[in-house]
């Protein structure tokens, strides 16, 4: 290696210890982002008289009790009625309406499905779908109340846009942007405080990702609480000298193929990281992508097809791989197929 090489090499080294500068080093701080999404429609309330919401009867647990609040005439408690909501939703968004339209994943996505498909995607209605306590993160609640299928079903409807925050500051800055963004969004929210990563200068846009570390060996791409996860890994890997990039894809859907298609081409491995069922969401998402524009070696952290248990969130964590230490191991191993 010559001294040009090991200045680059130097380089890219201190760019991925670094990070960008809206990368918070220090990330004690923690906030869920059903938390963040309340503040933000507060906001968003005060700034737009347009925007309504609708709730199942879950103001306390979706955090839209606050917009209540403040705006009774603009807010709307559906009851146990999901399906109900979704409709309700659709006429409000018809008559002109910015709506948001809150509940649990498991019942926003599951039983008002019918509902979201033909009611507000099949005419692209302005309906933004803010569903909470998503993933095995849930906890105690149990496997019925897990929702691990949510994005799949949701990415596969027509006209919808799929959105995963990976923390407070960009959930902030993702509703405002659903709330701006024509047609349907489902932004999927967790009931577990995770760390803020991302300072206010964080560049969120629907449809883009964003690189958070440099790296040539593997890219791990993640959304959600698997982001933090996705960072530890790198640093775990750069320790034995394995460059890892970094990439939050928390557009599900429109999904940035360009930035995939880079990492395919200028890393050779690739590793996904959801907290969801790997059939159907991030993972094949990407596996799309990859298949047809540049076929690497690549890995799929996620749930294995099962359902999820009531349970600690941070062991549920770890029971169904889903920690710092999954996402190296499926890293290694890619690394280790690239040369075959």
């Amino acid at each position: 290696m010559n001294l040009e090489q090991i200045d680059e090499a130097q380089d890219r080294r201190g760019q991925a210890e670094g990070g960008p500068a809206f990368l918070r080093r220090d990330r004690s701080q923690k906030e869920a982002t059903r938390v963040a999404y309340g503040k933000a429609l507060l906001e968003l309330g005060r700034e737009n008289p347009q925007v309504v919401v609708l709730d199942a009867d879950l103001s306390k647990s979706t955090h839209t009790g606050a917009f209540a609040k403040e705006f009774p005439e603009r807010f709307f408690d559906m009851g146990i009625a999901e399906q109900d909501m979704m409709g309700t939703a659709a006429g409000l968004a018809f008559c002109g309406k910015t709506v948001f339209a809150s509940s649990f994943a498991i019942f926003a996505t599951g039983r008002a499905f019918d509902q979201v498909r033909n009611t507000i995607c099949y005419p692209a209605l302005n309906v933004k779908i803010a569903a909470t306590h998503a993933g095995i993160t849930v906890g105690e609640d149990g496997g019925s109340h897990e929702a691990i299928e949510d994005v799949a079903l949701m990415r596969s409807i027509p006209n919808m846009t799929v959105v995963v925050p990976a923390d407070a500051t960009e959930t902030r800055l993702a509703v405002k942007a659903a709330a701006a963004w024509e047609g349907p969004v489902y932004l999927r929210l967790g009931r577990l405080d995770v760390p803020v990563l991302f300072d206010e200068g964080y560049p969120f846009r629907i449809g883009k990702a964003v690189r958070l570390r440099e790296g040539r060996d593997v890219a791990l791409i993640a959304n959600g609480v698997m982001v933090a996860a996705a960072l530890e890994a790198a640093d775990r890997l750069a320790r034995d000298g394995i460059e890892a990039r970094v990439i939050n894809m928390s557009t599900v859907k429109p999904i940035d193929a360009e930035e995939i298609e880079a990492a395919a081409r200028e890393c050779g491995a690739l590793v996904t990281a959801e907290e969801h069922n790997v059939l159907g969401g991030l993972g094949s998402a990407v596996a799309e992508v990859v298949v047809q524009r540049r076929p690497v070696p690549m890995a799929l952290v996620g749930v294995q097809d099962r359902f999820g248990q009531s349970g600690k969130p941070l062991e549920l964590l770890e029971e169904y791989g889903l920690t710092a230490a999954d996402v190296e191991a499926a890293a290694r191993q890619v690394v280790a197929r690239k040369g075959r």
